[in-house]
């Protein structure tokens, strides 16, 4: 059977809870809720296996420099959740949003190589179960204005993405991203 482990890291935007598989380190949920509301968030395959005290060593790592204002390990931790090929993309491509910056919704879903798919690109940063190991507080909308975040609204991704360094949400790509974009086109 498989051995789930739990650890609770205090944040400034509330108790962060992350799961994980102890055999492989892969977190399985994550979220700034309590450890019972993470586990319901766990892919089915996991619900049912007993959740112990314990640490995803690179998990940890990546909170602990996260903290500190060093988002760029977050994207390297193992992480997967359950979704369709175009969530997998969107998640996939959320996690290689550099820490600091924002993409809007039109731009996550170019990324995720259907720029048509904006609302799809919003329906999978609502159901991300891995925040914030995919970072969807890293999406915006157009302009620049916040737009929500389940995990604590506006205000909180507001505080995420100034402890990430960026005090300007302005999705105006630069001339790499408006390169990437054009060739995602």
């Amino acid at each position: 059977m498989t051995t789930l482990v739990s650890h609770t890291y205090a944040t400034p935007f509330g108790p962060l809870t992350v799961i994980g598989t102890a055999e492989d380190g892969v977190v399985r949920a994550s979220g700034f809720r309590p450890v019972a509301d993470v586990a319901a968030m766990l892919p089915a395959a996991y619900r049912t296996a007993p959740v112990a005290e314990g640490e995803i060593p690179a998990a940890s790592r990546a909170v602990e420099a996260w903290l500190r204002g060093d988002g760029s390990l977050l994207g390297s931790v193992p992480a997967e959740q359950d979704g369709g090929p175009f969530h997998q993309a969107a998640w996939k491509a959320l996690r290689e949003v550099p820490s600091g910056e924002a993409v809007s919704y039109q731009e996550l879903a170019m990324l995720a190589g259907s720029p048509r798919a904006v609302r799809a690109a919003g329906q999978a940063c609502a159901r991300n179960s891995l925040a914030p190991f995919v970072p969807c507080h890293r999406v915006v909308k157009s302009g620049g204005e916040l737009g929500h975040y389940g995990f604590g609204g506006p205000d909180v991704k507001r505080a995420m993405l100034e402890l990430e360094g960026s005090t300007e949400y302005s999705t105006t790509a630069s001339s790499d991203r408006e390169r990437t974009l054009a060739g995602a086109r």
